[in-house]
């Protein structure tokens, strides 16, 4: 089912971008074109350099976007220490974490009423100040409680920015000290404010407040919910982790020896490792957990790591995608395999559903970008553009075809990918303009046709059938519509929203592409454009543009 902030002394968008060019950038361009016109890079996220973690070479940055709602009505606890900043938490925070000249001084309110200043130098960087005393508890009273954040992770840290913020650096730090954070995921609708849930390479997890985090000055989490304490149920890397759509406070977390679980905020956070030996490590299997705790089940994937889960946008279904080079997908309800089949070449990476459920996106080691039919519960064609793994892929449900007439016919499908080949790659699907092989004839050679992928290939294979990979020249090609180097390192992930693509890179660099026609004024509508782009716009037809935009 995507970093940072400071209100004052921002930058200009155009004069912030470049900044960020010619400092980590070189010889990239700042846009790229498409037939609707360009995307321009309108600025860039980072974290501090100099505050990496000697392990940070052992991660990968993923990111996540977060919208805050309006803020709750009942008021922040006043039992706490509360952090006086007239110019507002932004500013404030940039000021904390190092963002600008001179001296600060920190003013608190302690329990008894009394008032004392603490100063400090600049030169500081986040997590300085760290929880400097454990009977005090700093927080930002002036934060307000709502906007759009992005989440990431650094080395043996979570960033937070603020996407509608010039400013590069982030406005808050949280360390862990005894594991690196590698995924995380954020639910805009909890009920209990829990929205954040980050899992550790150590297999630990940790379900949190987003609001309490950046109400909060220090370093450290605060008001967190801990499962799977120490490994208690499974000490390998947490490989991904979801919300269950319409799941009420259900999450998942794949791991990486194959074997994905199931929590429920509402019960125990301690941990249950009373689930039964796995039998046949080659079979799908589902085990329940004996008592009330959590993890309330174990679900048996696959030998090796799950690299990649995915939700259908209504939840009935979750995709996974694995070391052993299968998309596996399943009805999660009935805890059922519906279908899956096997890459052309290696491990798949990533995975993402259309909002419409009707097509599934995967990519990994063999280079391509891999469609999935859910009516045919096969590939039904394959992207060729990428020189390296392909790393992450997304469709774009905000983006409307240039020559959309509303009919409702003709569906066109734009989506993204990015690699390791530093690329962004972006496509046009249109199912009725792909040439589809047809079934070789004994002794003769194959023939080719347009139109549905349905009325040419076999029907649909039965239920729980995974398929093996299959030949080059059974599947329709297609070709990216832009290819763009958007960074220097490797790209690990991208998020589209209403405004702009996101890319991020492994080491943590994120840039922000504004689409064709998105100006300055918009920009500032953009808190309401979010909360209500979160809920996908349904595609609208029209006809696919063949040409190529190499950049």
């Amino acid at each position: 089912m995507i970093n940072t902030a400071g209100s004052n002394n921002m930058m200009s968008p155009s004069s912030s971008s470049a900044a960020g060019n010619s400092a980590q950038s070189p010889g990239l361009k700042t846009y790229f074109k498409t037939p609707e016109g360009r995307y321009k890079l309108q600025y860039e996220k980072t974290h501090p350099s100099g505050l990496l973690h000697y392990a940070h070479g052992k991660t990968v940055t993923q990111v996540t976007l977060a919208h805050l709602k309006d803020k709750p009505m009942q008021a922040p606890s006043q039992s706490s220490s509360s952090l006086g900043v007239s110019s507002g938490v932004r500013s404030a925070a940039a000021r904390l974490l190092g963002g600008g000249n001179g001296s600060r001084t920190i003013s608190f309110v302690g329990g008894n009423g009394g008032s004392k200043t603490v100063s400090g130098s600049s030169s500081n960087r986040i997590g300085s100040l760290g929880a400097s005393s454990s009977n005090i508890v700093m927080s930002n009273s002036n934060f307000d409680g709502k906007g759009t954040y992005l989440v990431f992770n650094v080395g043996d840290a979570i960033f937070i920015s603020d996407l509608n913020s010039q400013d590069k650096d982030p406005i808050k730090s949280i360390h862990f000290s005894n594991s690196n954070p590698v995924c995380h995921a954020f639910h805009p609708d909890a009920k209990d404010g829990h929205d954040l849930l980050i899992g550790l390479h150590s297999g630990d997890v940790y379900s949190v407040s987003l609001r309490q985090q950046l109400h909060d000055v220090g370093k450290k989490l605060v008001a967190a919910q801990h499962y799977n304490k120490d490994g208690s149920v499974n000490n390998t890397r947490c490989a991904s982790i979801a919300w269950v759509p319409n799941g009420d406070g259900t999450f998942v977390v794949a791991h990486a020896d194959g074997n994905l679980y199931v929590y429920e905020k509402s019960k125990d956070g301690s941990g249950d490792p009373s689930f039964p030996i796995i039998k046949d490590q080659t079979q799908f299997s589902v085990a329940h957990a004996r008592y009330s705790k959590n993890p309330v089940a174990r679900w048996h994937i696959c030998q090796g790591s799950i690299n990649g889960i995915s939700f259908s946008a209504d939840g009935a279904y979750i995709a996974t995608v694995g070391r052993d080079g299968y998309l596996r997908v399943f009805d999660y309800r009935n805890e059922q395999l519906i279908c899956g089949g096997k890459s052309y070449y290696g491990a798949l990476l990533c995975c993402a559903w259309s909002m419409d459920g009707k097509y599934i996106l995967t990519g990994g080691e063999d280079d391509l970008v891999q469609v999935w039919s859910m009516d045919d519960r096969r590939v039904v064609a394959w992207g060729e553009g990428h020189n390296s793994w392909v790393s992450g892929v997304s469709f774009d449900s905000y983006w409307l075809a240039p020559n959309a007439d509303g009919t409702g016919e003709n569906v066109v499908y734009r989506f993204g990918s990015v690699g390791q080949d530093t690329q962004l790659l972006l496509w046009d699907l249109e199912m009725d303009e792909i040439v589809v092989p047809m079934r070789r004839p004994p002794g003769g050679s194959p023939t080719y046709s347009t139109g549905s992928q349905s009325s040419h290939w076999d029907s649909a294979c039965p239920v729980g059938t995974l398929q093996p990979a299959p030949s080059m020249r059974d599947v329709p090609k297609i070709s990216p519509l832009v290819a763009h180097r958007v960074h220097t390192e490797p790209l690990s992930g991208l998020i589209f929203t209403h405004e702009s693509v996101l890319t991020v890179c492994r080491e943590g660099h994120i840039k922000i592409w504004m689409r064709p026609g998105v100006n300055e004024s918009q920009l500032s509508n953009s808190e309401s454009l979010l909360s209500s782009s979160l809920k996908e716009k349904p595609l609208i037809s029209g006809k696919a543009v063949n040409s190529i935009y190499k950049q």
